[in-house]
């Protein structure tokens, strides 16, 4: 099921306005990029049952002081996320994704974690079971992701979200992987993203139960609405916010807004979650462009 027109649409004249405003001002977006990190890795690995807070992976990421102690597995995978998002950031332009690429973030992932399974697929007796799915067979995973690459790959265009959605479904189903397949599932719709001129987004925890319901309706339907419905509002809340800071005005929280204006606050952070405002999350908390002119 391919994205509805109406959200091509929005997406389109979003990344139009995003695309006439950034010229001049690639600084910034390096700025908003490098400090959304910490809230990105945070999320990614809360959704895979990580303990770290998101203010102990800032500290961890800064090198500063936690208060507690900490499990030095999470603290690498900490770490290693951050270097796997920063390296897509500089080399996403370089080529497509291929088996190599998934090799090479793997290796940068888990090195250091477990350098026995770092940097390869699975192989002969590894068999991994998620929930209640039991990932195919070590012998028929490089054919399985050969053949998603190259349904990925056909007829790709600027806003082939339904393409990156189904990939993402397909490659998590594979779990081509003995461990990180869904941290680098979610680097690699990034880098999609980024190759596609698109900004990267946030998959949230706390939007987890969605985000895995997709994949019970892929893997029993074939069904990718789910899933395009998660990546299409997070890279309209992440074009918003990025607009928002170019146009250079006052940010201000979605509460703030609602006093100030008068609004309705369940109303607003209704619209916020839906995205039919310009509203935006930083580290958990709804914002939006204090000169926002809200239509109730």
């Amino acid at each position: 099921m391919a994205i509805t027109n109406p959200m091509k649409k929005r997406i389109q004249a979003l990344k139009n306005e995003f695309d006439s405003i950034k010229k001049g001002k690639e600084s910034l977006l390096i700025m908003i990029d490098e400090a959304e990190v910490p809230e990105s890795v945070y999320n990614s690995n809360a959704i895979e049952n990580s303990t770290l807070t998101l203010k102990e992976t800032e500290k961890i990421l800064l090198e500063m002081e936690v208060s507690r102690d900490l499990n030095v597995r999470e603290v690498f995978e900490a770490k290693n996320l951050a270097r796997v998002m920063a390296y897509i950031r500089t080399k996403s332009q370089e080529k497509e994704i291929d088996k190599e690429l998934m090799l090479l973030l793997h290796q940068m992932l888990i090195g250091s974690i477990d350098d026995s399974i770092a940097g390869r697929f699975r192989e002969q007796y590894e068999y991994v079971r998620i929930g209640t799915h039991i990932a195919p067979a070590p012998e028929h995973v490089q054919l399985m992701l050969d053949v998603a690459l190259q349904e990925y790959s056909k007829e790709l265009d600027e806003y082939s979200l339904d393409k990156i959605a189904r990939f993402h479904l397909e490659f998590e189903t594979i779990h081509p992987f003995n461990d990180g397949n869904g941290r680098i599932g979610r680097v690699l719709i990034n880098y999609q993203l980024l190759r596609l001129g698109l900004v990267p987004i946030i998959i949230r925890d706390k939007e987890k139960a969605q985000y895995y319901e997709s994949f019970g309706m892929y893997r029993d339907k074939k069904n990718t609405k789910i899933m395009e419905k998660v990546i299409s509002l997070a890279l309209t809340e992440s074009l918003h916010k990025r607009i928002a800071y170019l146009k250079g005005g006052k940010i201000v929280t979605l509460s703030e807004y609602a006093k100030d204006h008068e609004k309705s606050a369940p109303a607003l952070f209704n619209a916020a979650r839906r995205q039919n405002i310009p509203a935006f999350r930083e580290k958990g908390v709804w914002k939006i462009e204090e000169g926002f002119k809200y239509k109730s």
